[in-house]
């Protein structure tokens, strides 16, 4: 089943109702829609360098019109880093550590032991969005997600030509 435009945007935003929701996240995707989303997230962003993908809500890899480069951009148009690199390193932090901190996220009694777990909320330091989230013990280091295979992604699973990027 294909999807308009105008009901992908309402996904997009968050106006979708459950059924549609459901029915569209349990069945085989149609061939356009990626490039509908790609299309509705590059009309909501304040800036006209090219979408590549999707990373989150707020969190892109975009390709800079200036040099071609691939980066991982916030809405807000801040440029972290390199595609390939852990964009949370280039990120405004705040790690909640002690009981008080772990409170004003969980009911007293329930929240985790900061000697067995911490918060990390990572920011944009443009905009202060809250991008990401990780729950790890203390002593881990800064968890890079994953780096996508676009390549891949792009001839494989969509059967597009991937998009050029600066060498």
């Amino acid at each position: 089943m294909a999807y308009t435009k105008a009901k992908i945007k309402d996904l997009v935003d968050g106006k979708i109702d459950r059924d549609t929701l459901h029915t569209m996240l349990s069945t085989p995707k149609d061939k356009e829609r990626f490039e509908i989303y790609l299309s509705i997230l590059q009309e909501q962003a304040p800036w006209d360098d090219r979408i590549i993908l999707p990373l989150g809500p707020k969190l892109f890899i975009v390709q800079r019109k200036a040099d071609r480069k691939w980066v991982v951009r916030s809405l807000a148009g801040y440029d972290f880093c390199d595609w390939r690199e852990n964009w949370k390193l280039h990120a405004r932090v705040r790690v909640r550590e002690t009981p008080a901190q772990m409170e004003k996220l969980y009911p007293r009694l329930m929240a985790p032991s900061p000697e067995w777990q911490v918060i990390r909320e990572y920011f944009c330091p443009l905009s202060g969005d809250l991008l990401e989230v990780e729950a790890p013990t203390p002593w881990y280091p800064v968890i890079h997600d994953f780096e996508p295979d676009v390549d891949a992604f792009y001839t494989q699973w969509l059967g597009l030509e991937v998009p050029e990027r600066a060498a």
